[in-house]
């Protein structure tokens, strides 16, 4: 069953300032949050939550297309981690839980690709998440067919989703993200039509194994961050297909 959850619609949201309503309303502070029981000392330990956004376009048409990789690895991240994405909020299809004991929001925005940021602004500002813990996933041209990508920043690589969502939060663009690669189109195809086709059956084995890989990513950037782990995943995937 899905439910709906109102927001207050915002038009943007900053990080240097209040996010900018269309009427005024009365503060309110409304947070995900998770913690440990006290420890021996006293002191409990509370998590910042993460906001995991998969870009993608909405409906079956487009279900197993290239562009729609983000929706895919939210859709694994869910089942793995036992999240159901059983809410509508801001244009956006969201579920609330937890990777071990770190709060999140998985989100799959419903307003297609290129109006991604019409629900991540405003799921951001709703859940008070800081911009180093939004977590965009999204397809990669540039990349090889199956190979991942973590960086805690980067440009828009003139992808339209991620333009959109930098747009929505003040044109910042120190986020996290994890790109999945797609391979560039082959001689002279169109782009958008490579975007919306499915994948050979060899592209789609590379996929799966890719997406399962960036789950197990994914899950370590929520509990470690960008370390020395992330690092050496990152070496692995440039040369996971170069043969010795």
């Amino acid at each position: 069953m899905l439910h709906a959850v109102y927001a207050p619609k915002t038009c943007s949201i900053s990080y240097s300032r209040i996010p900018c309503y269309q009427k005024p309303l009365a503060p309110v502070r409304l947070r995900v949050s998770a913690s440990l029981p006290e420890q021996s000392n006293g002191v409990k330990v509370e998590y910042t939550p993460w906001l995991i956004v998969g870009l993608g376009n909405p409906g079956n048409k487009y279900h197993g297309t290239r562009h729609n990789v983000g929706f895919e690895i939210i859709d694994r991240v869910s089942h793995e981690e036992g999240i159901l994405l059983n809410t509508i909020q801001s244009k956006a299809l969201i579920g609330i839980g937890s990777i071990g004991e770190v709060p999140v929001v998985l989100a799959k925005p419903q307003a297609y690709m290129n109006f991604s940021g019409e629900a991540v602004g405003p799921l951001a500002a709703y859940y008070q998440v800081p911009l180093r813990h939004i977590l965009l996933v999204y397809d990669k041209m540039s990349l090889p067919n199956g190979i991942l990508r973590l960086q805690p920043k980067g440009g828009h690589g003139h992808h339209n989703g991620v333009k959109s969502v930098m747009e929505h939060l003040d044109g910042r663009r120190e986020f996290p993200r994890c790109c999945i690669g797609i391979g560039n189109p082959p001689g002279t195809m169109d782009m958008k039509a490579y975007l919306l086709q499915k994948f050979s059956d060899t592209e789609r084995k590379q996929v799966d194994a890719a997406l399962d890989q960036g789950v197990g990513a994914i899950r370590t950037v929520v509990l470690e961050g960008f370390g020395t782990r992330i690092s050496r995943f990152n070496i692995g995937q440039k040369y996971k297909y170069h043969k010795v």
